[in-house]
């Protein structure tokens, strides 16, 4: 029987997510990768449990992560079963709806039937009664914005959601969708938005900007760009790494000599401040607080520790961050 270690809040820092009461960890938990069938459950469940012994109350999911589809919320609710149920109400649990499921017409994007249908599934596989954030995963083209955010608003009302949040909206839209939720009186949460030292879109569309205007919270995915930050690439590609596989998310073309020149140098900075080159790129992230959590992955409960390091350093000099741009930036 798993008990949760007694000093798991003394070293995480918690953040409160834009104008709400809800904190969320510098760290959250991403399942994306390695909760699927071809992962060990104890590995899967030792993760969980180290990242929660080490403050991590946040673990993020959505409806199609795994592999396949809908895996990893199975996986998280044989966890939640066996070790998290008398911990539940420490826990925040989010999941997604936007990518395809299922198929015909109403197996992806953002229609009401879709995101109703899929939120009641992934509560069914994770075994629970409400998540406590829900995200339209992706913008759709071809539904109006006040179904979409209809719906979300209609999960809150259910009981089936506590907060909602957007993935991957421009401005504009993340405005708009702010500016619908408001009046139907569910308000916008937070934003996922993928965002590193090597994508800064974030920053330059005024993604940022925009969310600490309307005082929407933030949380920033693939913040080690897809393993390039862990240092793993710093002398080439390990056969062994998703740029070997081709991965759909990271190829071995991305891999140039010219970015790896660009992560030694990023390295050495790291050796400057005492952290590995992944908590660096971490620790940048969640810079001056604009940031409220950063989304990390483990394939290991030892990985997840060196994550969780960074926390130690978040602080930047203004050479530091000068030193940063100029490497990235070329």
């Amino acid at each position: 029987m798993y008990t949760a270690h007694p000093d798991r809040y003394a070293e995480m820092p918690y953040r409160r997510t834009g104008r709400s009461g809800l904190q969320l960890p510098a760290l959250s938990l991403g399942l994306w990768h390695n909760f699927g069938p071809d992962r060990p459950v104890e590995t899967q469940r030792a993760i969980l449990r180290r990242a929660f012994d080490l403050g991590v109350t946040h673990f993020d999911l959505a409806n199609n992560y795994g592999p396949p589809p809908g895996s990893a919320e199975s996986a998280l609710g044989e966890a939640l079963k066996a070790d998290f149920a008398p911990y539940r109400d420490e826990l925040v649990i989010s999941t997604k709806a936007g990518y395809l499921m299922w198929p015909g017409p109403y197996g992806e994007w953002g229609s009401r039937k879709y995101l109703l249908s899929s939120l009641d599934q992934s509560l069914s596989r994770m075994g629970l009664e409400y998540v406590d954030i829900f995200y339209s995963h992706r913008p759709d083209p071809e539904t109006p914005l006040e179904e979409t955010m209809g719906a979300l608003h209609t999960a809150v009302q259910q009981g089936k959601a506590l907060y909602v949040g957007v993935s991957n909206y421009s401005p504009e839209q993340t405005r708009e969708a702010a500016r619908i939720l408001a009046e139907l009186g569910t308000p916008l949460l937070i934003h996922q938005p993928r965002y590193s030292m090597l994508d800064r879109r974030p920053e330059t569309s005024g993604l940022l900007d925009a969310l600490n205007e309307l005082e929407v919270g933030s949380i920033a995915y693939s913040p080690l760009e897809q393993g390039l930050l862990t240092g793993r690439y710093l002398n080439g590609i390990p056969e062994d790494s998703r740029a070997a596989s081709d991965s759909p998310f990271l190829n071995s073309d991305a891999v140039t000599e010219e970015l790896v020149g660009k992560l030694r140098a990023l390295n050495e900075i790291a050796g400057s401040r005492g952290q590995s080159l992944a908590q660096l790129a971490l620790a940048w992230v969640l810079r001056q607080g604009r940031v409220t959590s950063a989304l990390v992955g483990a394939s290991s409960p030892r990985q997840l520790e060196d994550s969780v390091a960074a926390i130690g350093n978040l602080d930047f000099d203004a050479d530091e961050l000068a030193r940063i741009d100029k490497i990235v930036q070329g």
